[in-house]
């Protein structure tokens, strides 16, 4: 445990579009920098990334991202090419030249996701599917044409034509989305699948995402590329792609797939995979925001996250706190409540407003409340990954 020597981790020799230091570690956690070469812009993890699904925050200006330090913002490439489109992205000079988001790193997925769980809904999806829903241009069978070694066939959720996503044209689209960090197309299995299906889908994934490594290795343009390990719970399918994947110049390592039907499945499986990761380039956690698993992974090695939990959370009367634990907003025994919603927090509506002024800008529906609790949450999960990152320097985790 203690304070380790920096050990530099590098991917690709001295051209690595990041380099990464690990500044302590404390049984298998640690904190360590993360640096964009680009820009020399610096990150520490552990670390929480916010979700920025249309190149913005819902509620928050990119000036208020700034303020609250949020060191990496993810932009989703399937709703980004959908518009403005690539062409408008790639002439604006790339996603954080186009939002100004001048704190810190961009990440992007490869858009993969948000087709998968365009498929049709079954019974038997697990948490990462739950998105599912019947819009205009889909029916009970879904949005998704077919799936063949090629790529994905689907319509446009806006106009309903046809549309393909390949591994080379989610880099492309990537390219001129022209994030720190981009994630190459990979195959999202539901929870319960039938163990062959899940071998045949996890070695489609390699593929895909060699082919993917293959294409950004043509033009690197600055950025780090995660490969994306897959095996759902299946302990002996996680190691295979860990080794395979690992193998490779990838610059960092995701964790996606079915992460397991609760905190236990998912620390179960990771405490058996993140050793089996190269342990000199980063690591993270696709999709998960929840404290309980947040506290469980950093324990077990994991130095990023990202997830929607917090600020829709937010944006559904519901705030997390130091003081009063998960607190609904939307409460009647608030109405009168002229107390912050946290007197630990720092945040702009806990050191100037009242849990009854939120309590009645939600029932208003005054876009404001958005803003304050959104932000609120994002410094509640800025601070736990603070206070959480200490431990782990001060060997006291």
């Amino acid at each position: 445990g203690g304070a380790t020597m920096a050990s530099e981790g590098d991917a690709r020799g001295g051209d690595s579009p990041i380099r990464f230091e690990v500044l302590a570690t404390d049984g298998r956690a640690r904190a360590t920098r993360l640096t964009f070469t680009r820009g020399e812009r610096a990150c520490l993890t552990p670390m929480f990334m916010p979700v920025g699904t249309q190149g913005s925050l819902k509620g928050l200006t990119s000036q208020q991202l700034c303020d609250l330090e949020c060191q990496v913002v993810l932009g989703n490439t399937y709703h980004l090419a959908n518009r403005p489109g690539t062409e408008v992205l790639r002439a604006s000079g790339g996603l954080a030249q186009f939002m100004h988001y001048t704190r810190g790193g961009t990440l992007t997925d490869s858009g993969g996701f948000q087709i998968f769980s365009l498929g049709a809904p079954s019974a038997e999806d697990g948490a990462e599917m739950k998105s599912r829903r019947v819009s205009k241009h889909k029916d009970a069978k879904g949005l998704i044409e077919r799936v063949t070694e090629r790529g994905v066939t689907f319509k446009s959720y806006r106009d309903g034509r046809t549309m393909e996503l390949t591994p080379e044209s989610s880099v492309r689209a990537q390219k001129a989305l022209g994030a720190d960090i981009i994630v190459p197309l990979d195959e999202l299995p539901p929870y319960a699948i039938d163990p062959f299906a899940l071998k045949k889908s996890v070695f489609r994934s390699h593929r895909w995402e060699a082919r993917s490594l293959r294409e950004h290795l043509n033009d690197v343009r600055d950025q780090a590329m995660y490969a994306v390990i897959h095996g759902g719970v299946d302990d002996a399918l996680r190691r295979l792609s860990a080794e395979y994947l690992g193998g490779l110049p990838f610059d960092g390592f995701a964790i996606g797939g079915s992460l397991g039907k609760d905190t236990k499945e998912l620390t179960n499986m990771l405490a058996n995979l993140v050793p089996l990761l190269p342990s000199d380039r980063p690591n993270h956690l696709l999709g998960i925001g929840d404290e309980p698993s947040v506290r469980a992974s950093v324990k077990l090695g994991i130095d990023a996250f990202d997830s929607t939990f917090p600020t829709r959370s937010a944006r559904h009367g519901a705030l997390l706190t130091r003081t009063r634990g998960r607190v609904n907003v939307r409460n009647a025994k608030n109405k009168d409540l002229f107390e912050p919603p946290c007197f630990e927090c720092g945040c702009p509506l806990c050191s100037r407003h009242t849990l009854a002024y939120l309590h009645h800008l939600d029932r208003a529906r005054e876009p404001t409340a958005w803003t304050l609790a959104t932000e609120h949450n994002l410094w509640y999960m800025g601070n736990l990954m603070r206070e959480l990152r200490e431990k782990i320097l001060a060997d006291e985790l």
